[in-house]
């Protein structure tokens, strides 16, 4: 059950659909529990690709390159483990915002029409991130948001599934959640679709958010996060496991595989 080294099966090839103008990166964090009820801050980064037409946000570890050290990947991915990022594509199909991400043992899809953010611009500014920023809030599914985004950047793009704004979102913040603008990038890369592979469980994006609400949101999930895979042991098709910091860190099917987790503060509520 030990391993050195972990193996990337072959990617699927994946359809370009855009070309990136530029990549913002955030630096997210999320404020809960851990099992023990005590307090906690989990941390990572969101990229986002900004096309002409299609805007692709996702966790850090599925834009880079690993050129890392081993170590440095296994611990961003257990990090971001904690944290249930989606891969969001604003745009694609045309009209559309899809939604990949993986929820043990499966991945998952979920599409609808781009919802609108019903928006209220304030007069309030801040410089952000060197970025003279307007403010605006809204609830969006249940959460309340309030954000900063400046016209200096003209895009009406954000992080996660936040946009709509007359300005590039450079922080939002929740009760739980924050995405501040780490830095902008200006790379022209494709931004791919998602890699069309059958074993990919797709639903109207509705039932995904019920589905992922309602494991993540049990009570049982911080103390044993795979309370809800009826055999645990049938459901693994490959697993390894590194030894970092004192703790055996597992990968099953080439995911994390946490055995303790935090309590679960939904980007979504409804």
């Amino acid at each position: 059950m030990m391993a050195l080294a972990l193996t990337i099966g072959t990617q699927a090839q994946t359809e370009t659909v855009d070309t990136a103008q530029f990549v913002a990166v955030y630096d997210y964090e999320c404020r809960t529990q851990d099992a023990e009820g005590q307090g906690v801050t989990d941390k990572m980064q969101v990229v986002v690709q900004v096309g002409r037409t299609v805007t692709k946000s996702m966790p850090r570890s599925v834009y880079r390159q690993r050129d890392e050290s081993e170590e440095d990947d296994v611990l961003a991915d257990y990090q971001e483990a904690y944290l249930h990022m989606p891969t969001v594509w604003t745009g694609y199909p045309e009209g559309q915002t899809t939604v990949r991400e993986f929820i043990f043992p499966h991945e998952f899809e979920g599409r609808e029409p781009t919802p609108d953010i019903s928006w209220t611009l304030t007069n309030d500014t801040l410089t952000v991130s060197g970025y003279l920023c307007q403010q605006a809030t809204a609830t969006y599914r249940g959460v309340e948001w309030r954000v900063w985004y400046t016209e200096e950047v003209p895009s009406s793009a954000g992080p996660w599934r936040l946009r709509g704004l007359p300005g590039l979102i450079v922080k939002a913040e929740s009760e739980a959640h924050t995405f501040c603008l780490a830095k902008l990038q200006r790379e022209r890369g494709g931004i791919t679709a998602p890699e069309q592979r059958p074993d990919v469980q797709r639903m109207k994006y509705a039932k995904l958010l019920k589905h992922k609400n309602e494991i993540y949101g049990n009570r049982q999930y911080a103390k044993n996060p795979a309370y809800y895979v009826p055999d645990l042991q049938r459901s693994i098709s490959s697993m390894c496991v590194f030894q970092m910091n004192g703790q055996d860190l597992i990968y099953a099917n080439d995911h994390p595989l946490l055995t303790k987790a935090h309590v679960y503060q939904p980007l979504e509520a409804k």
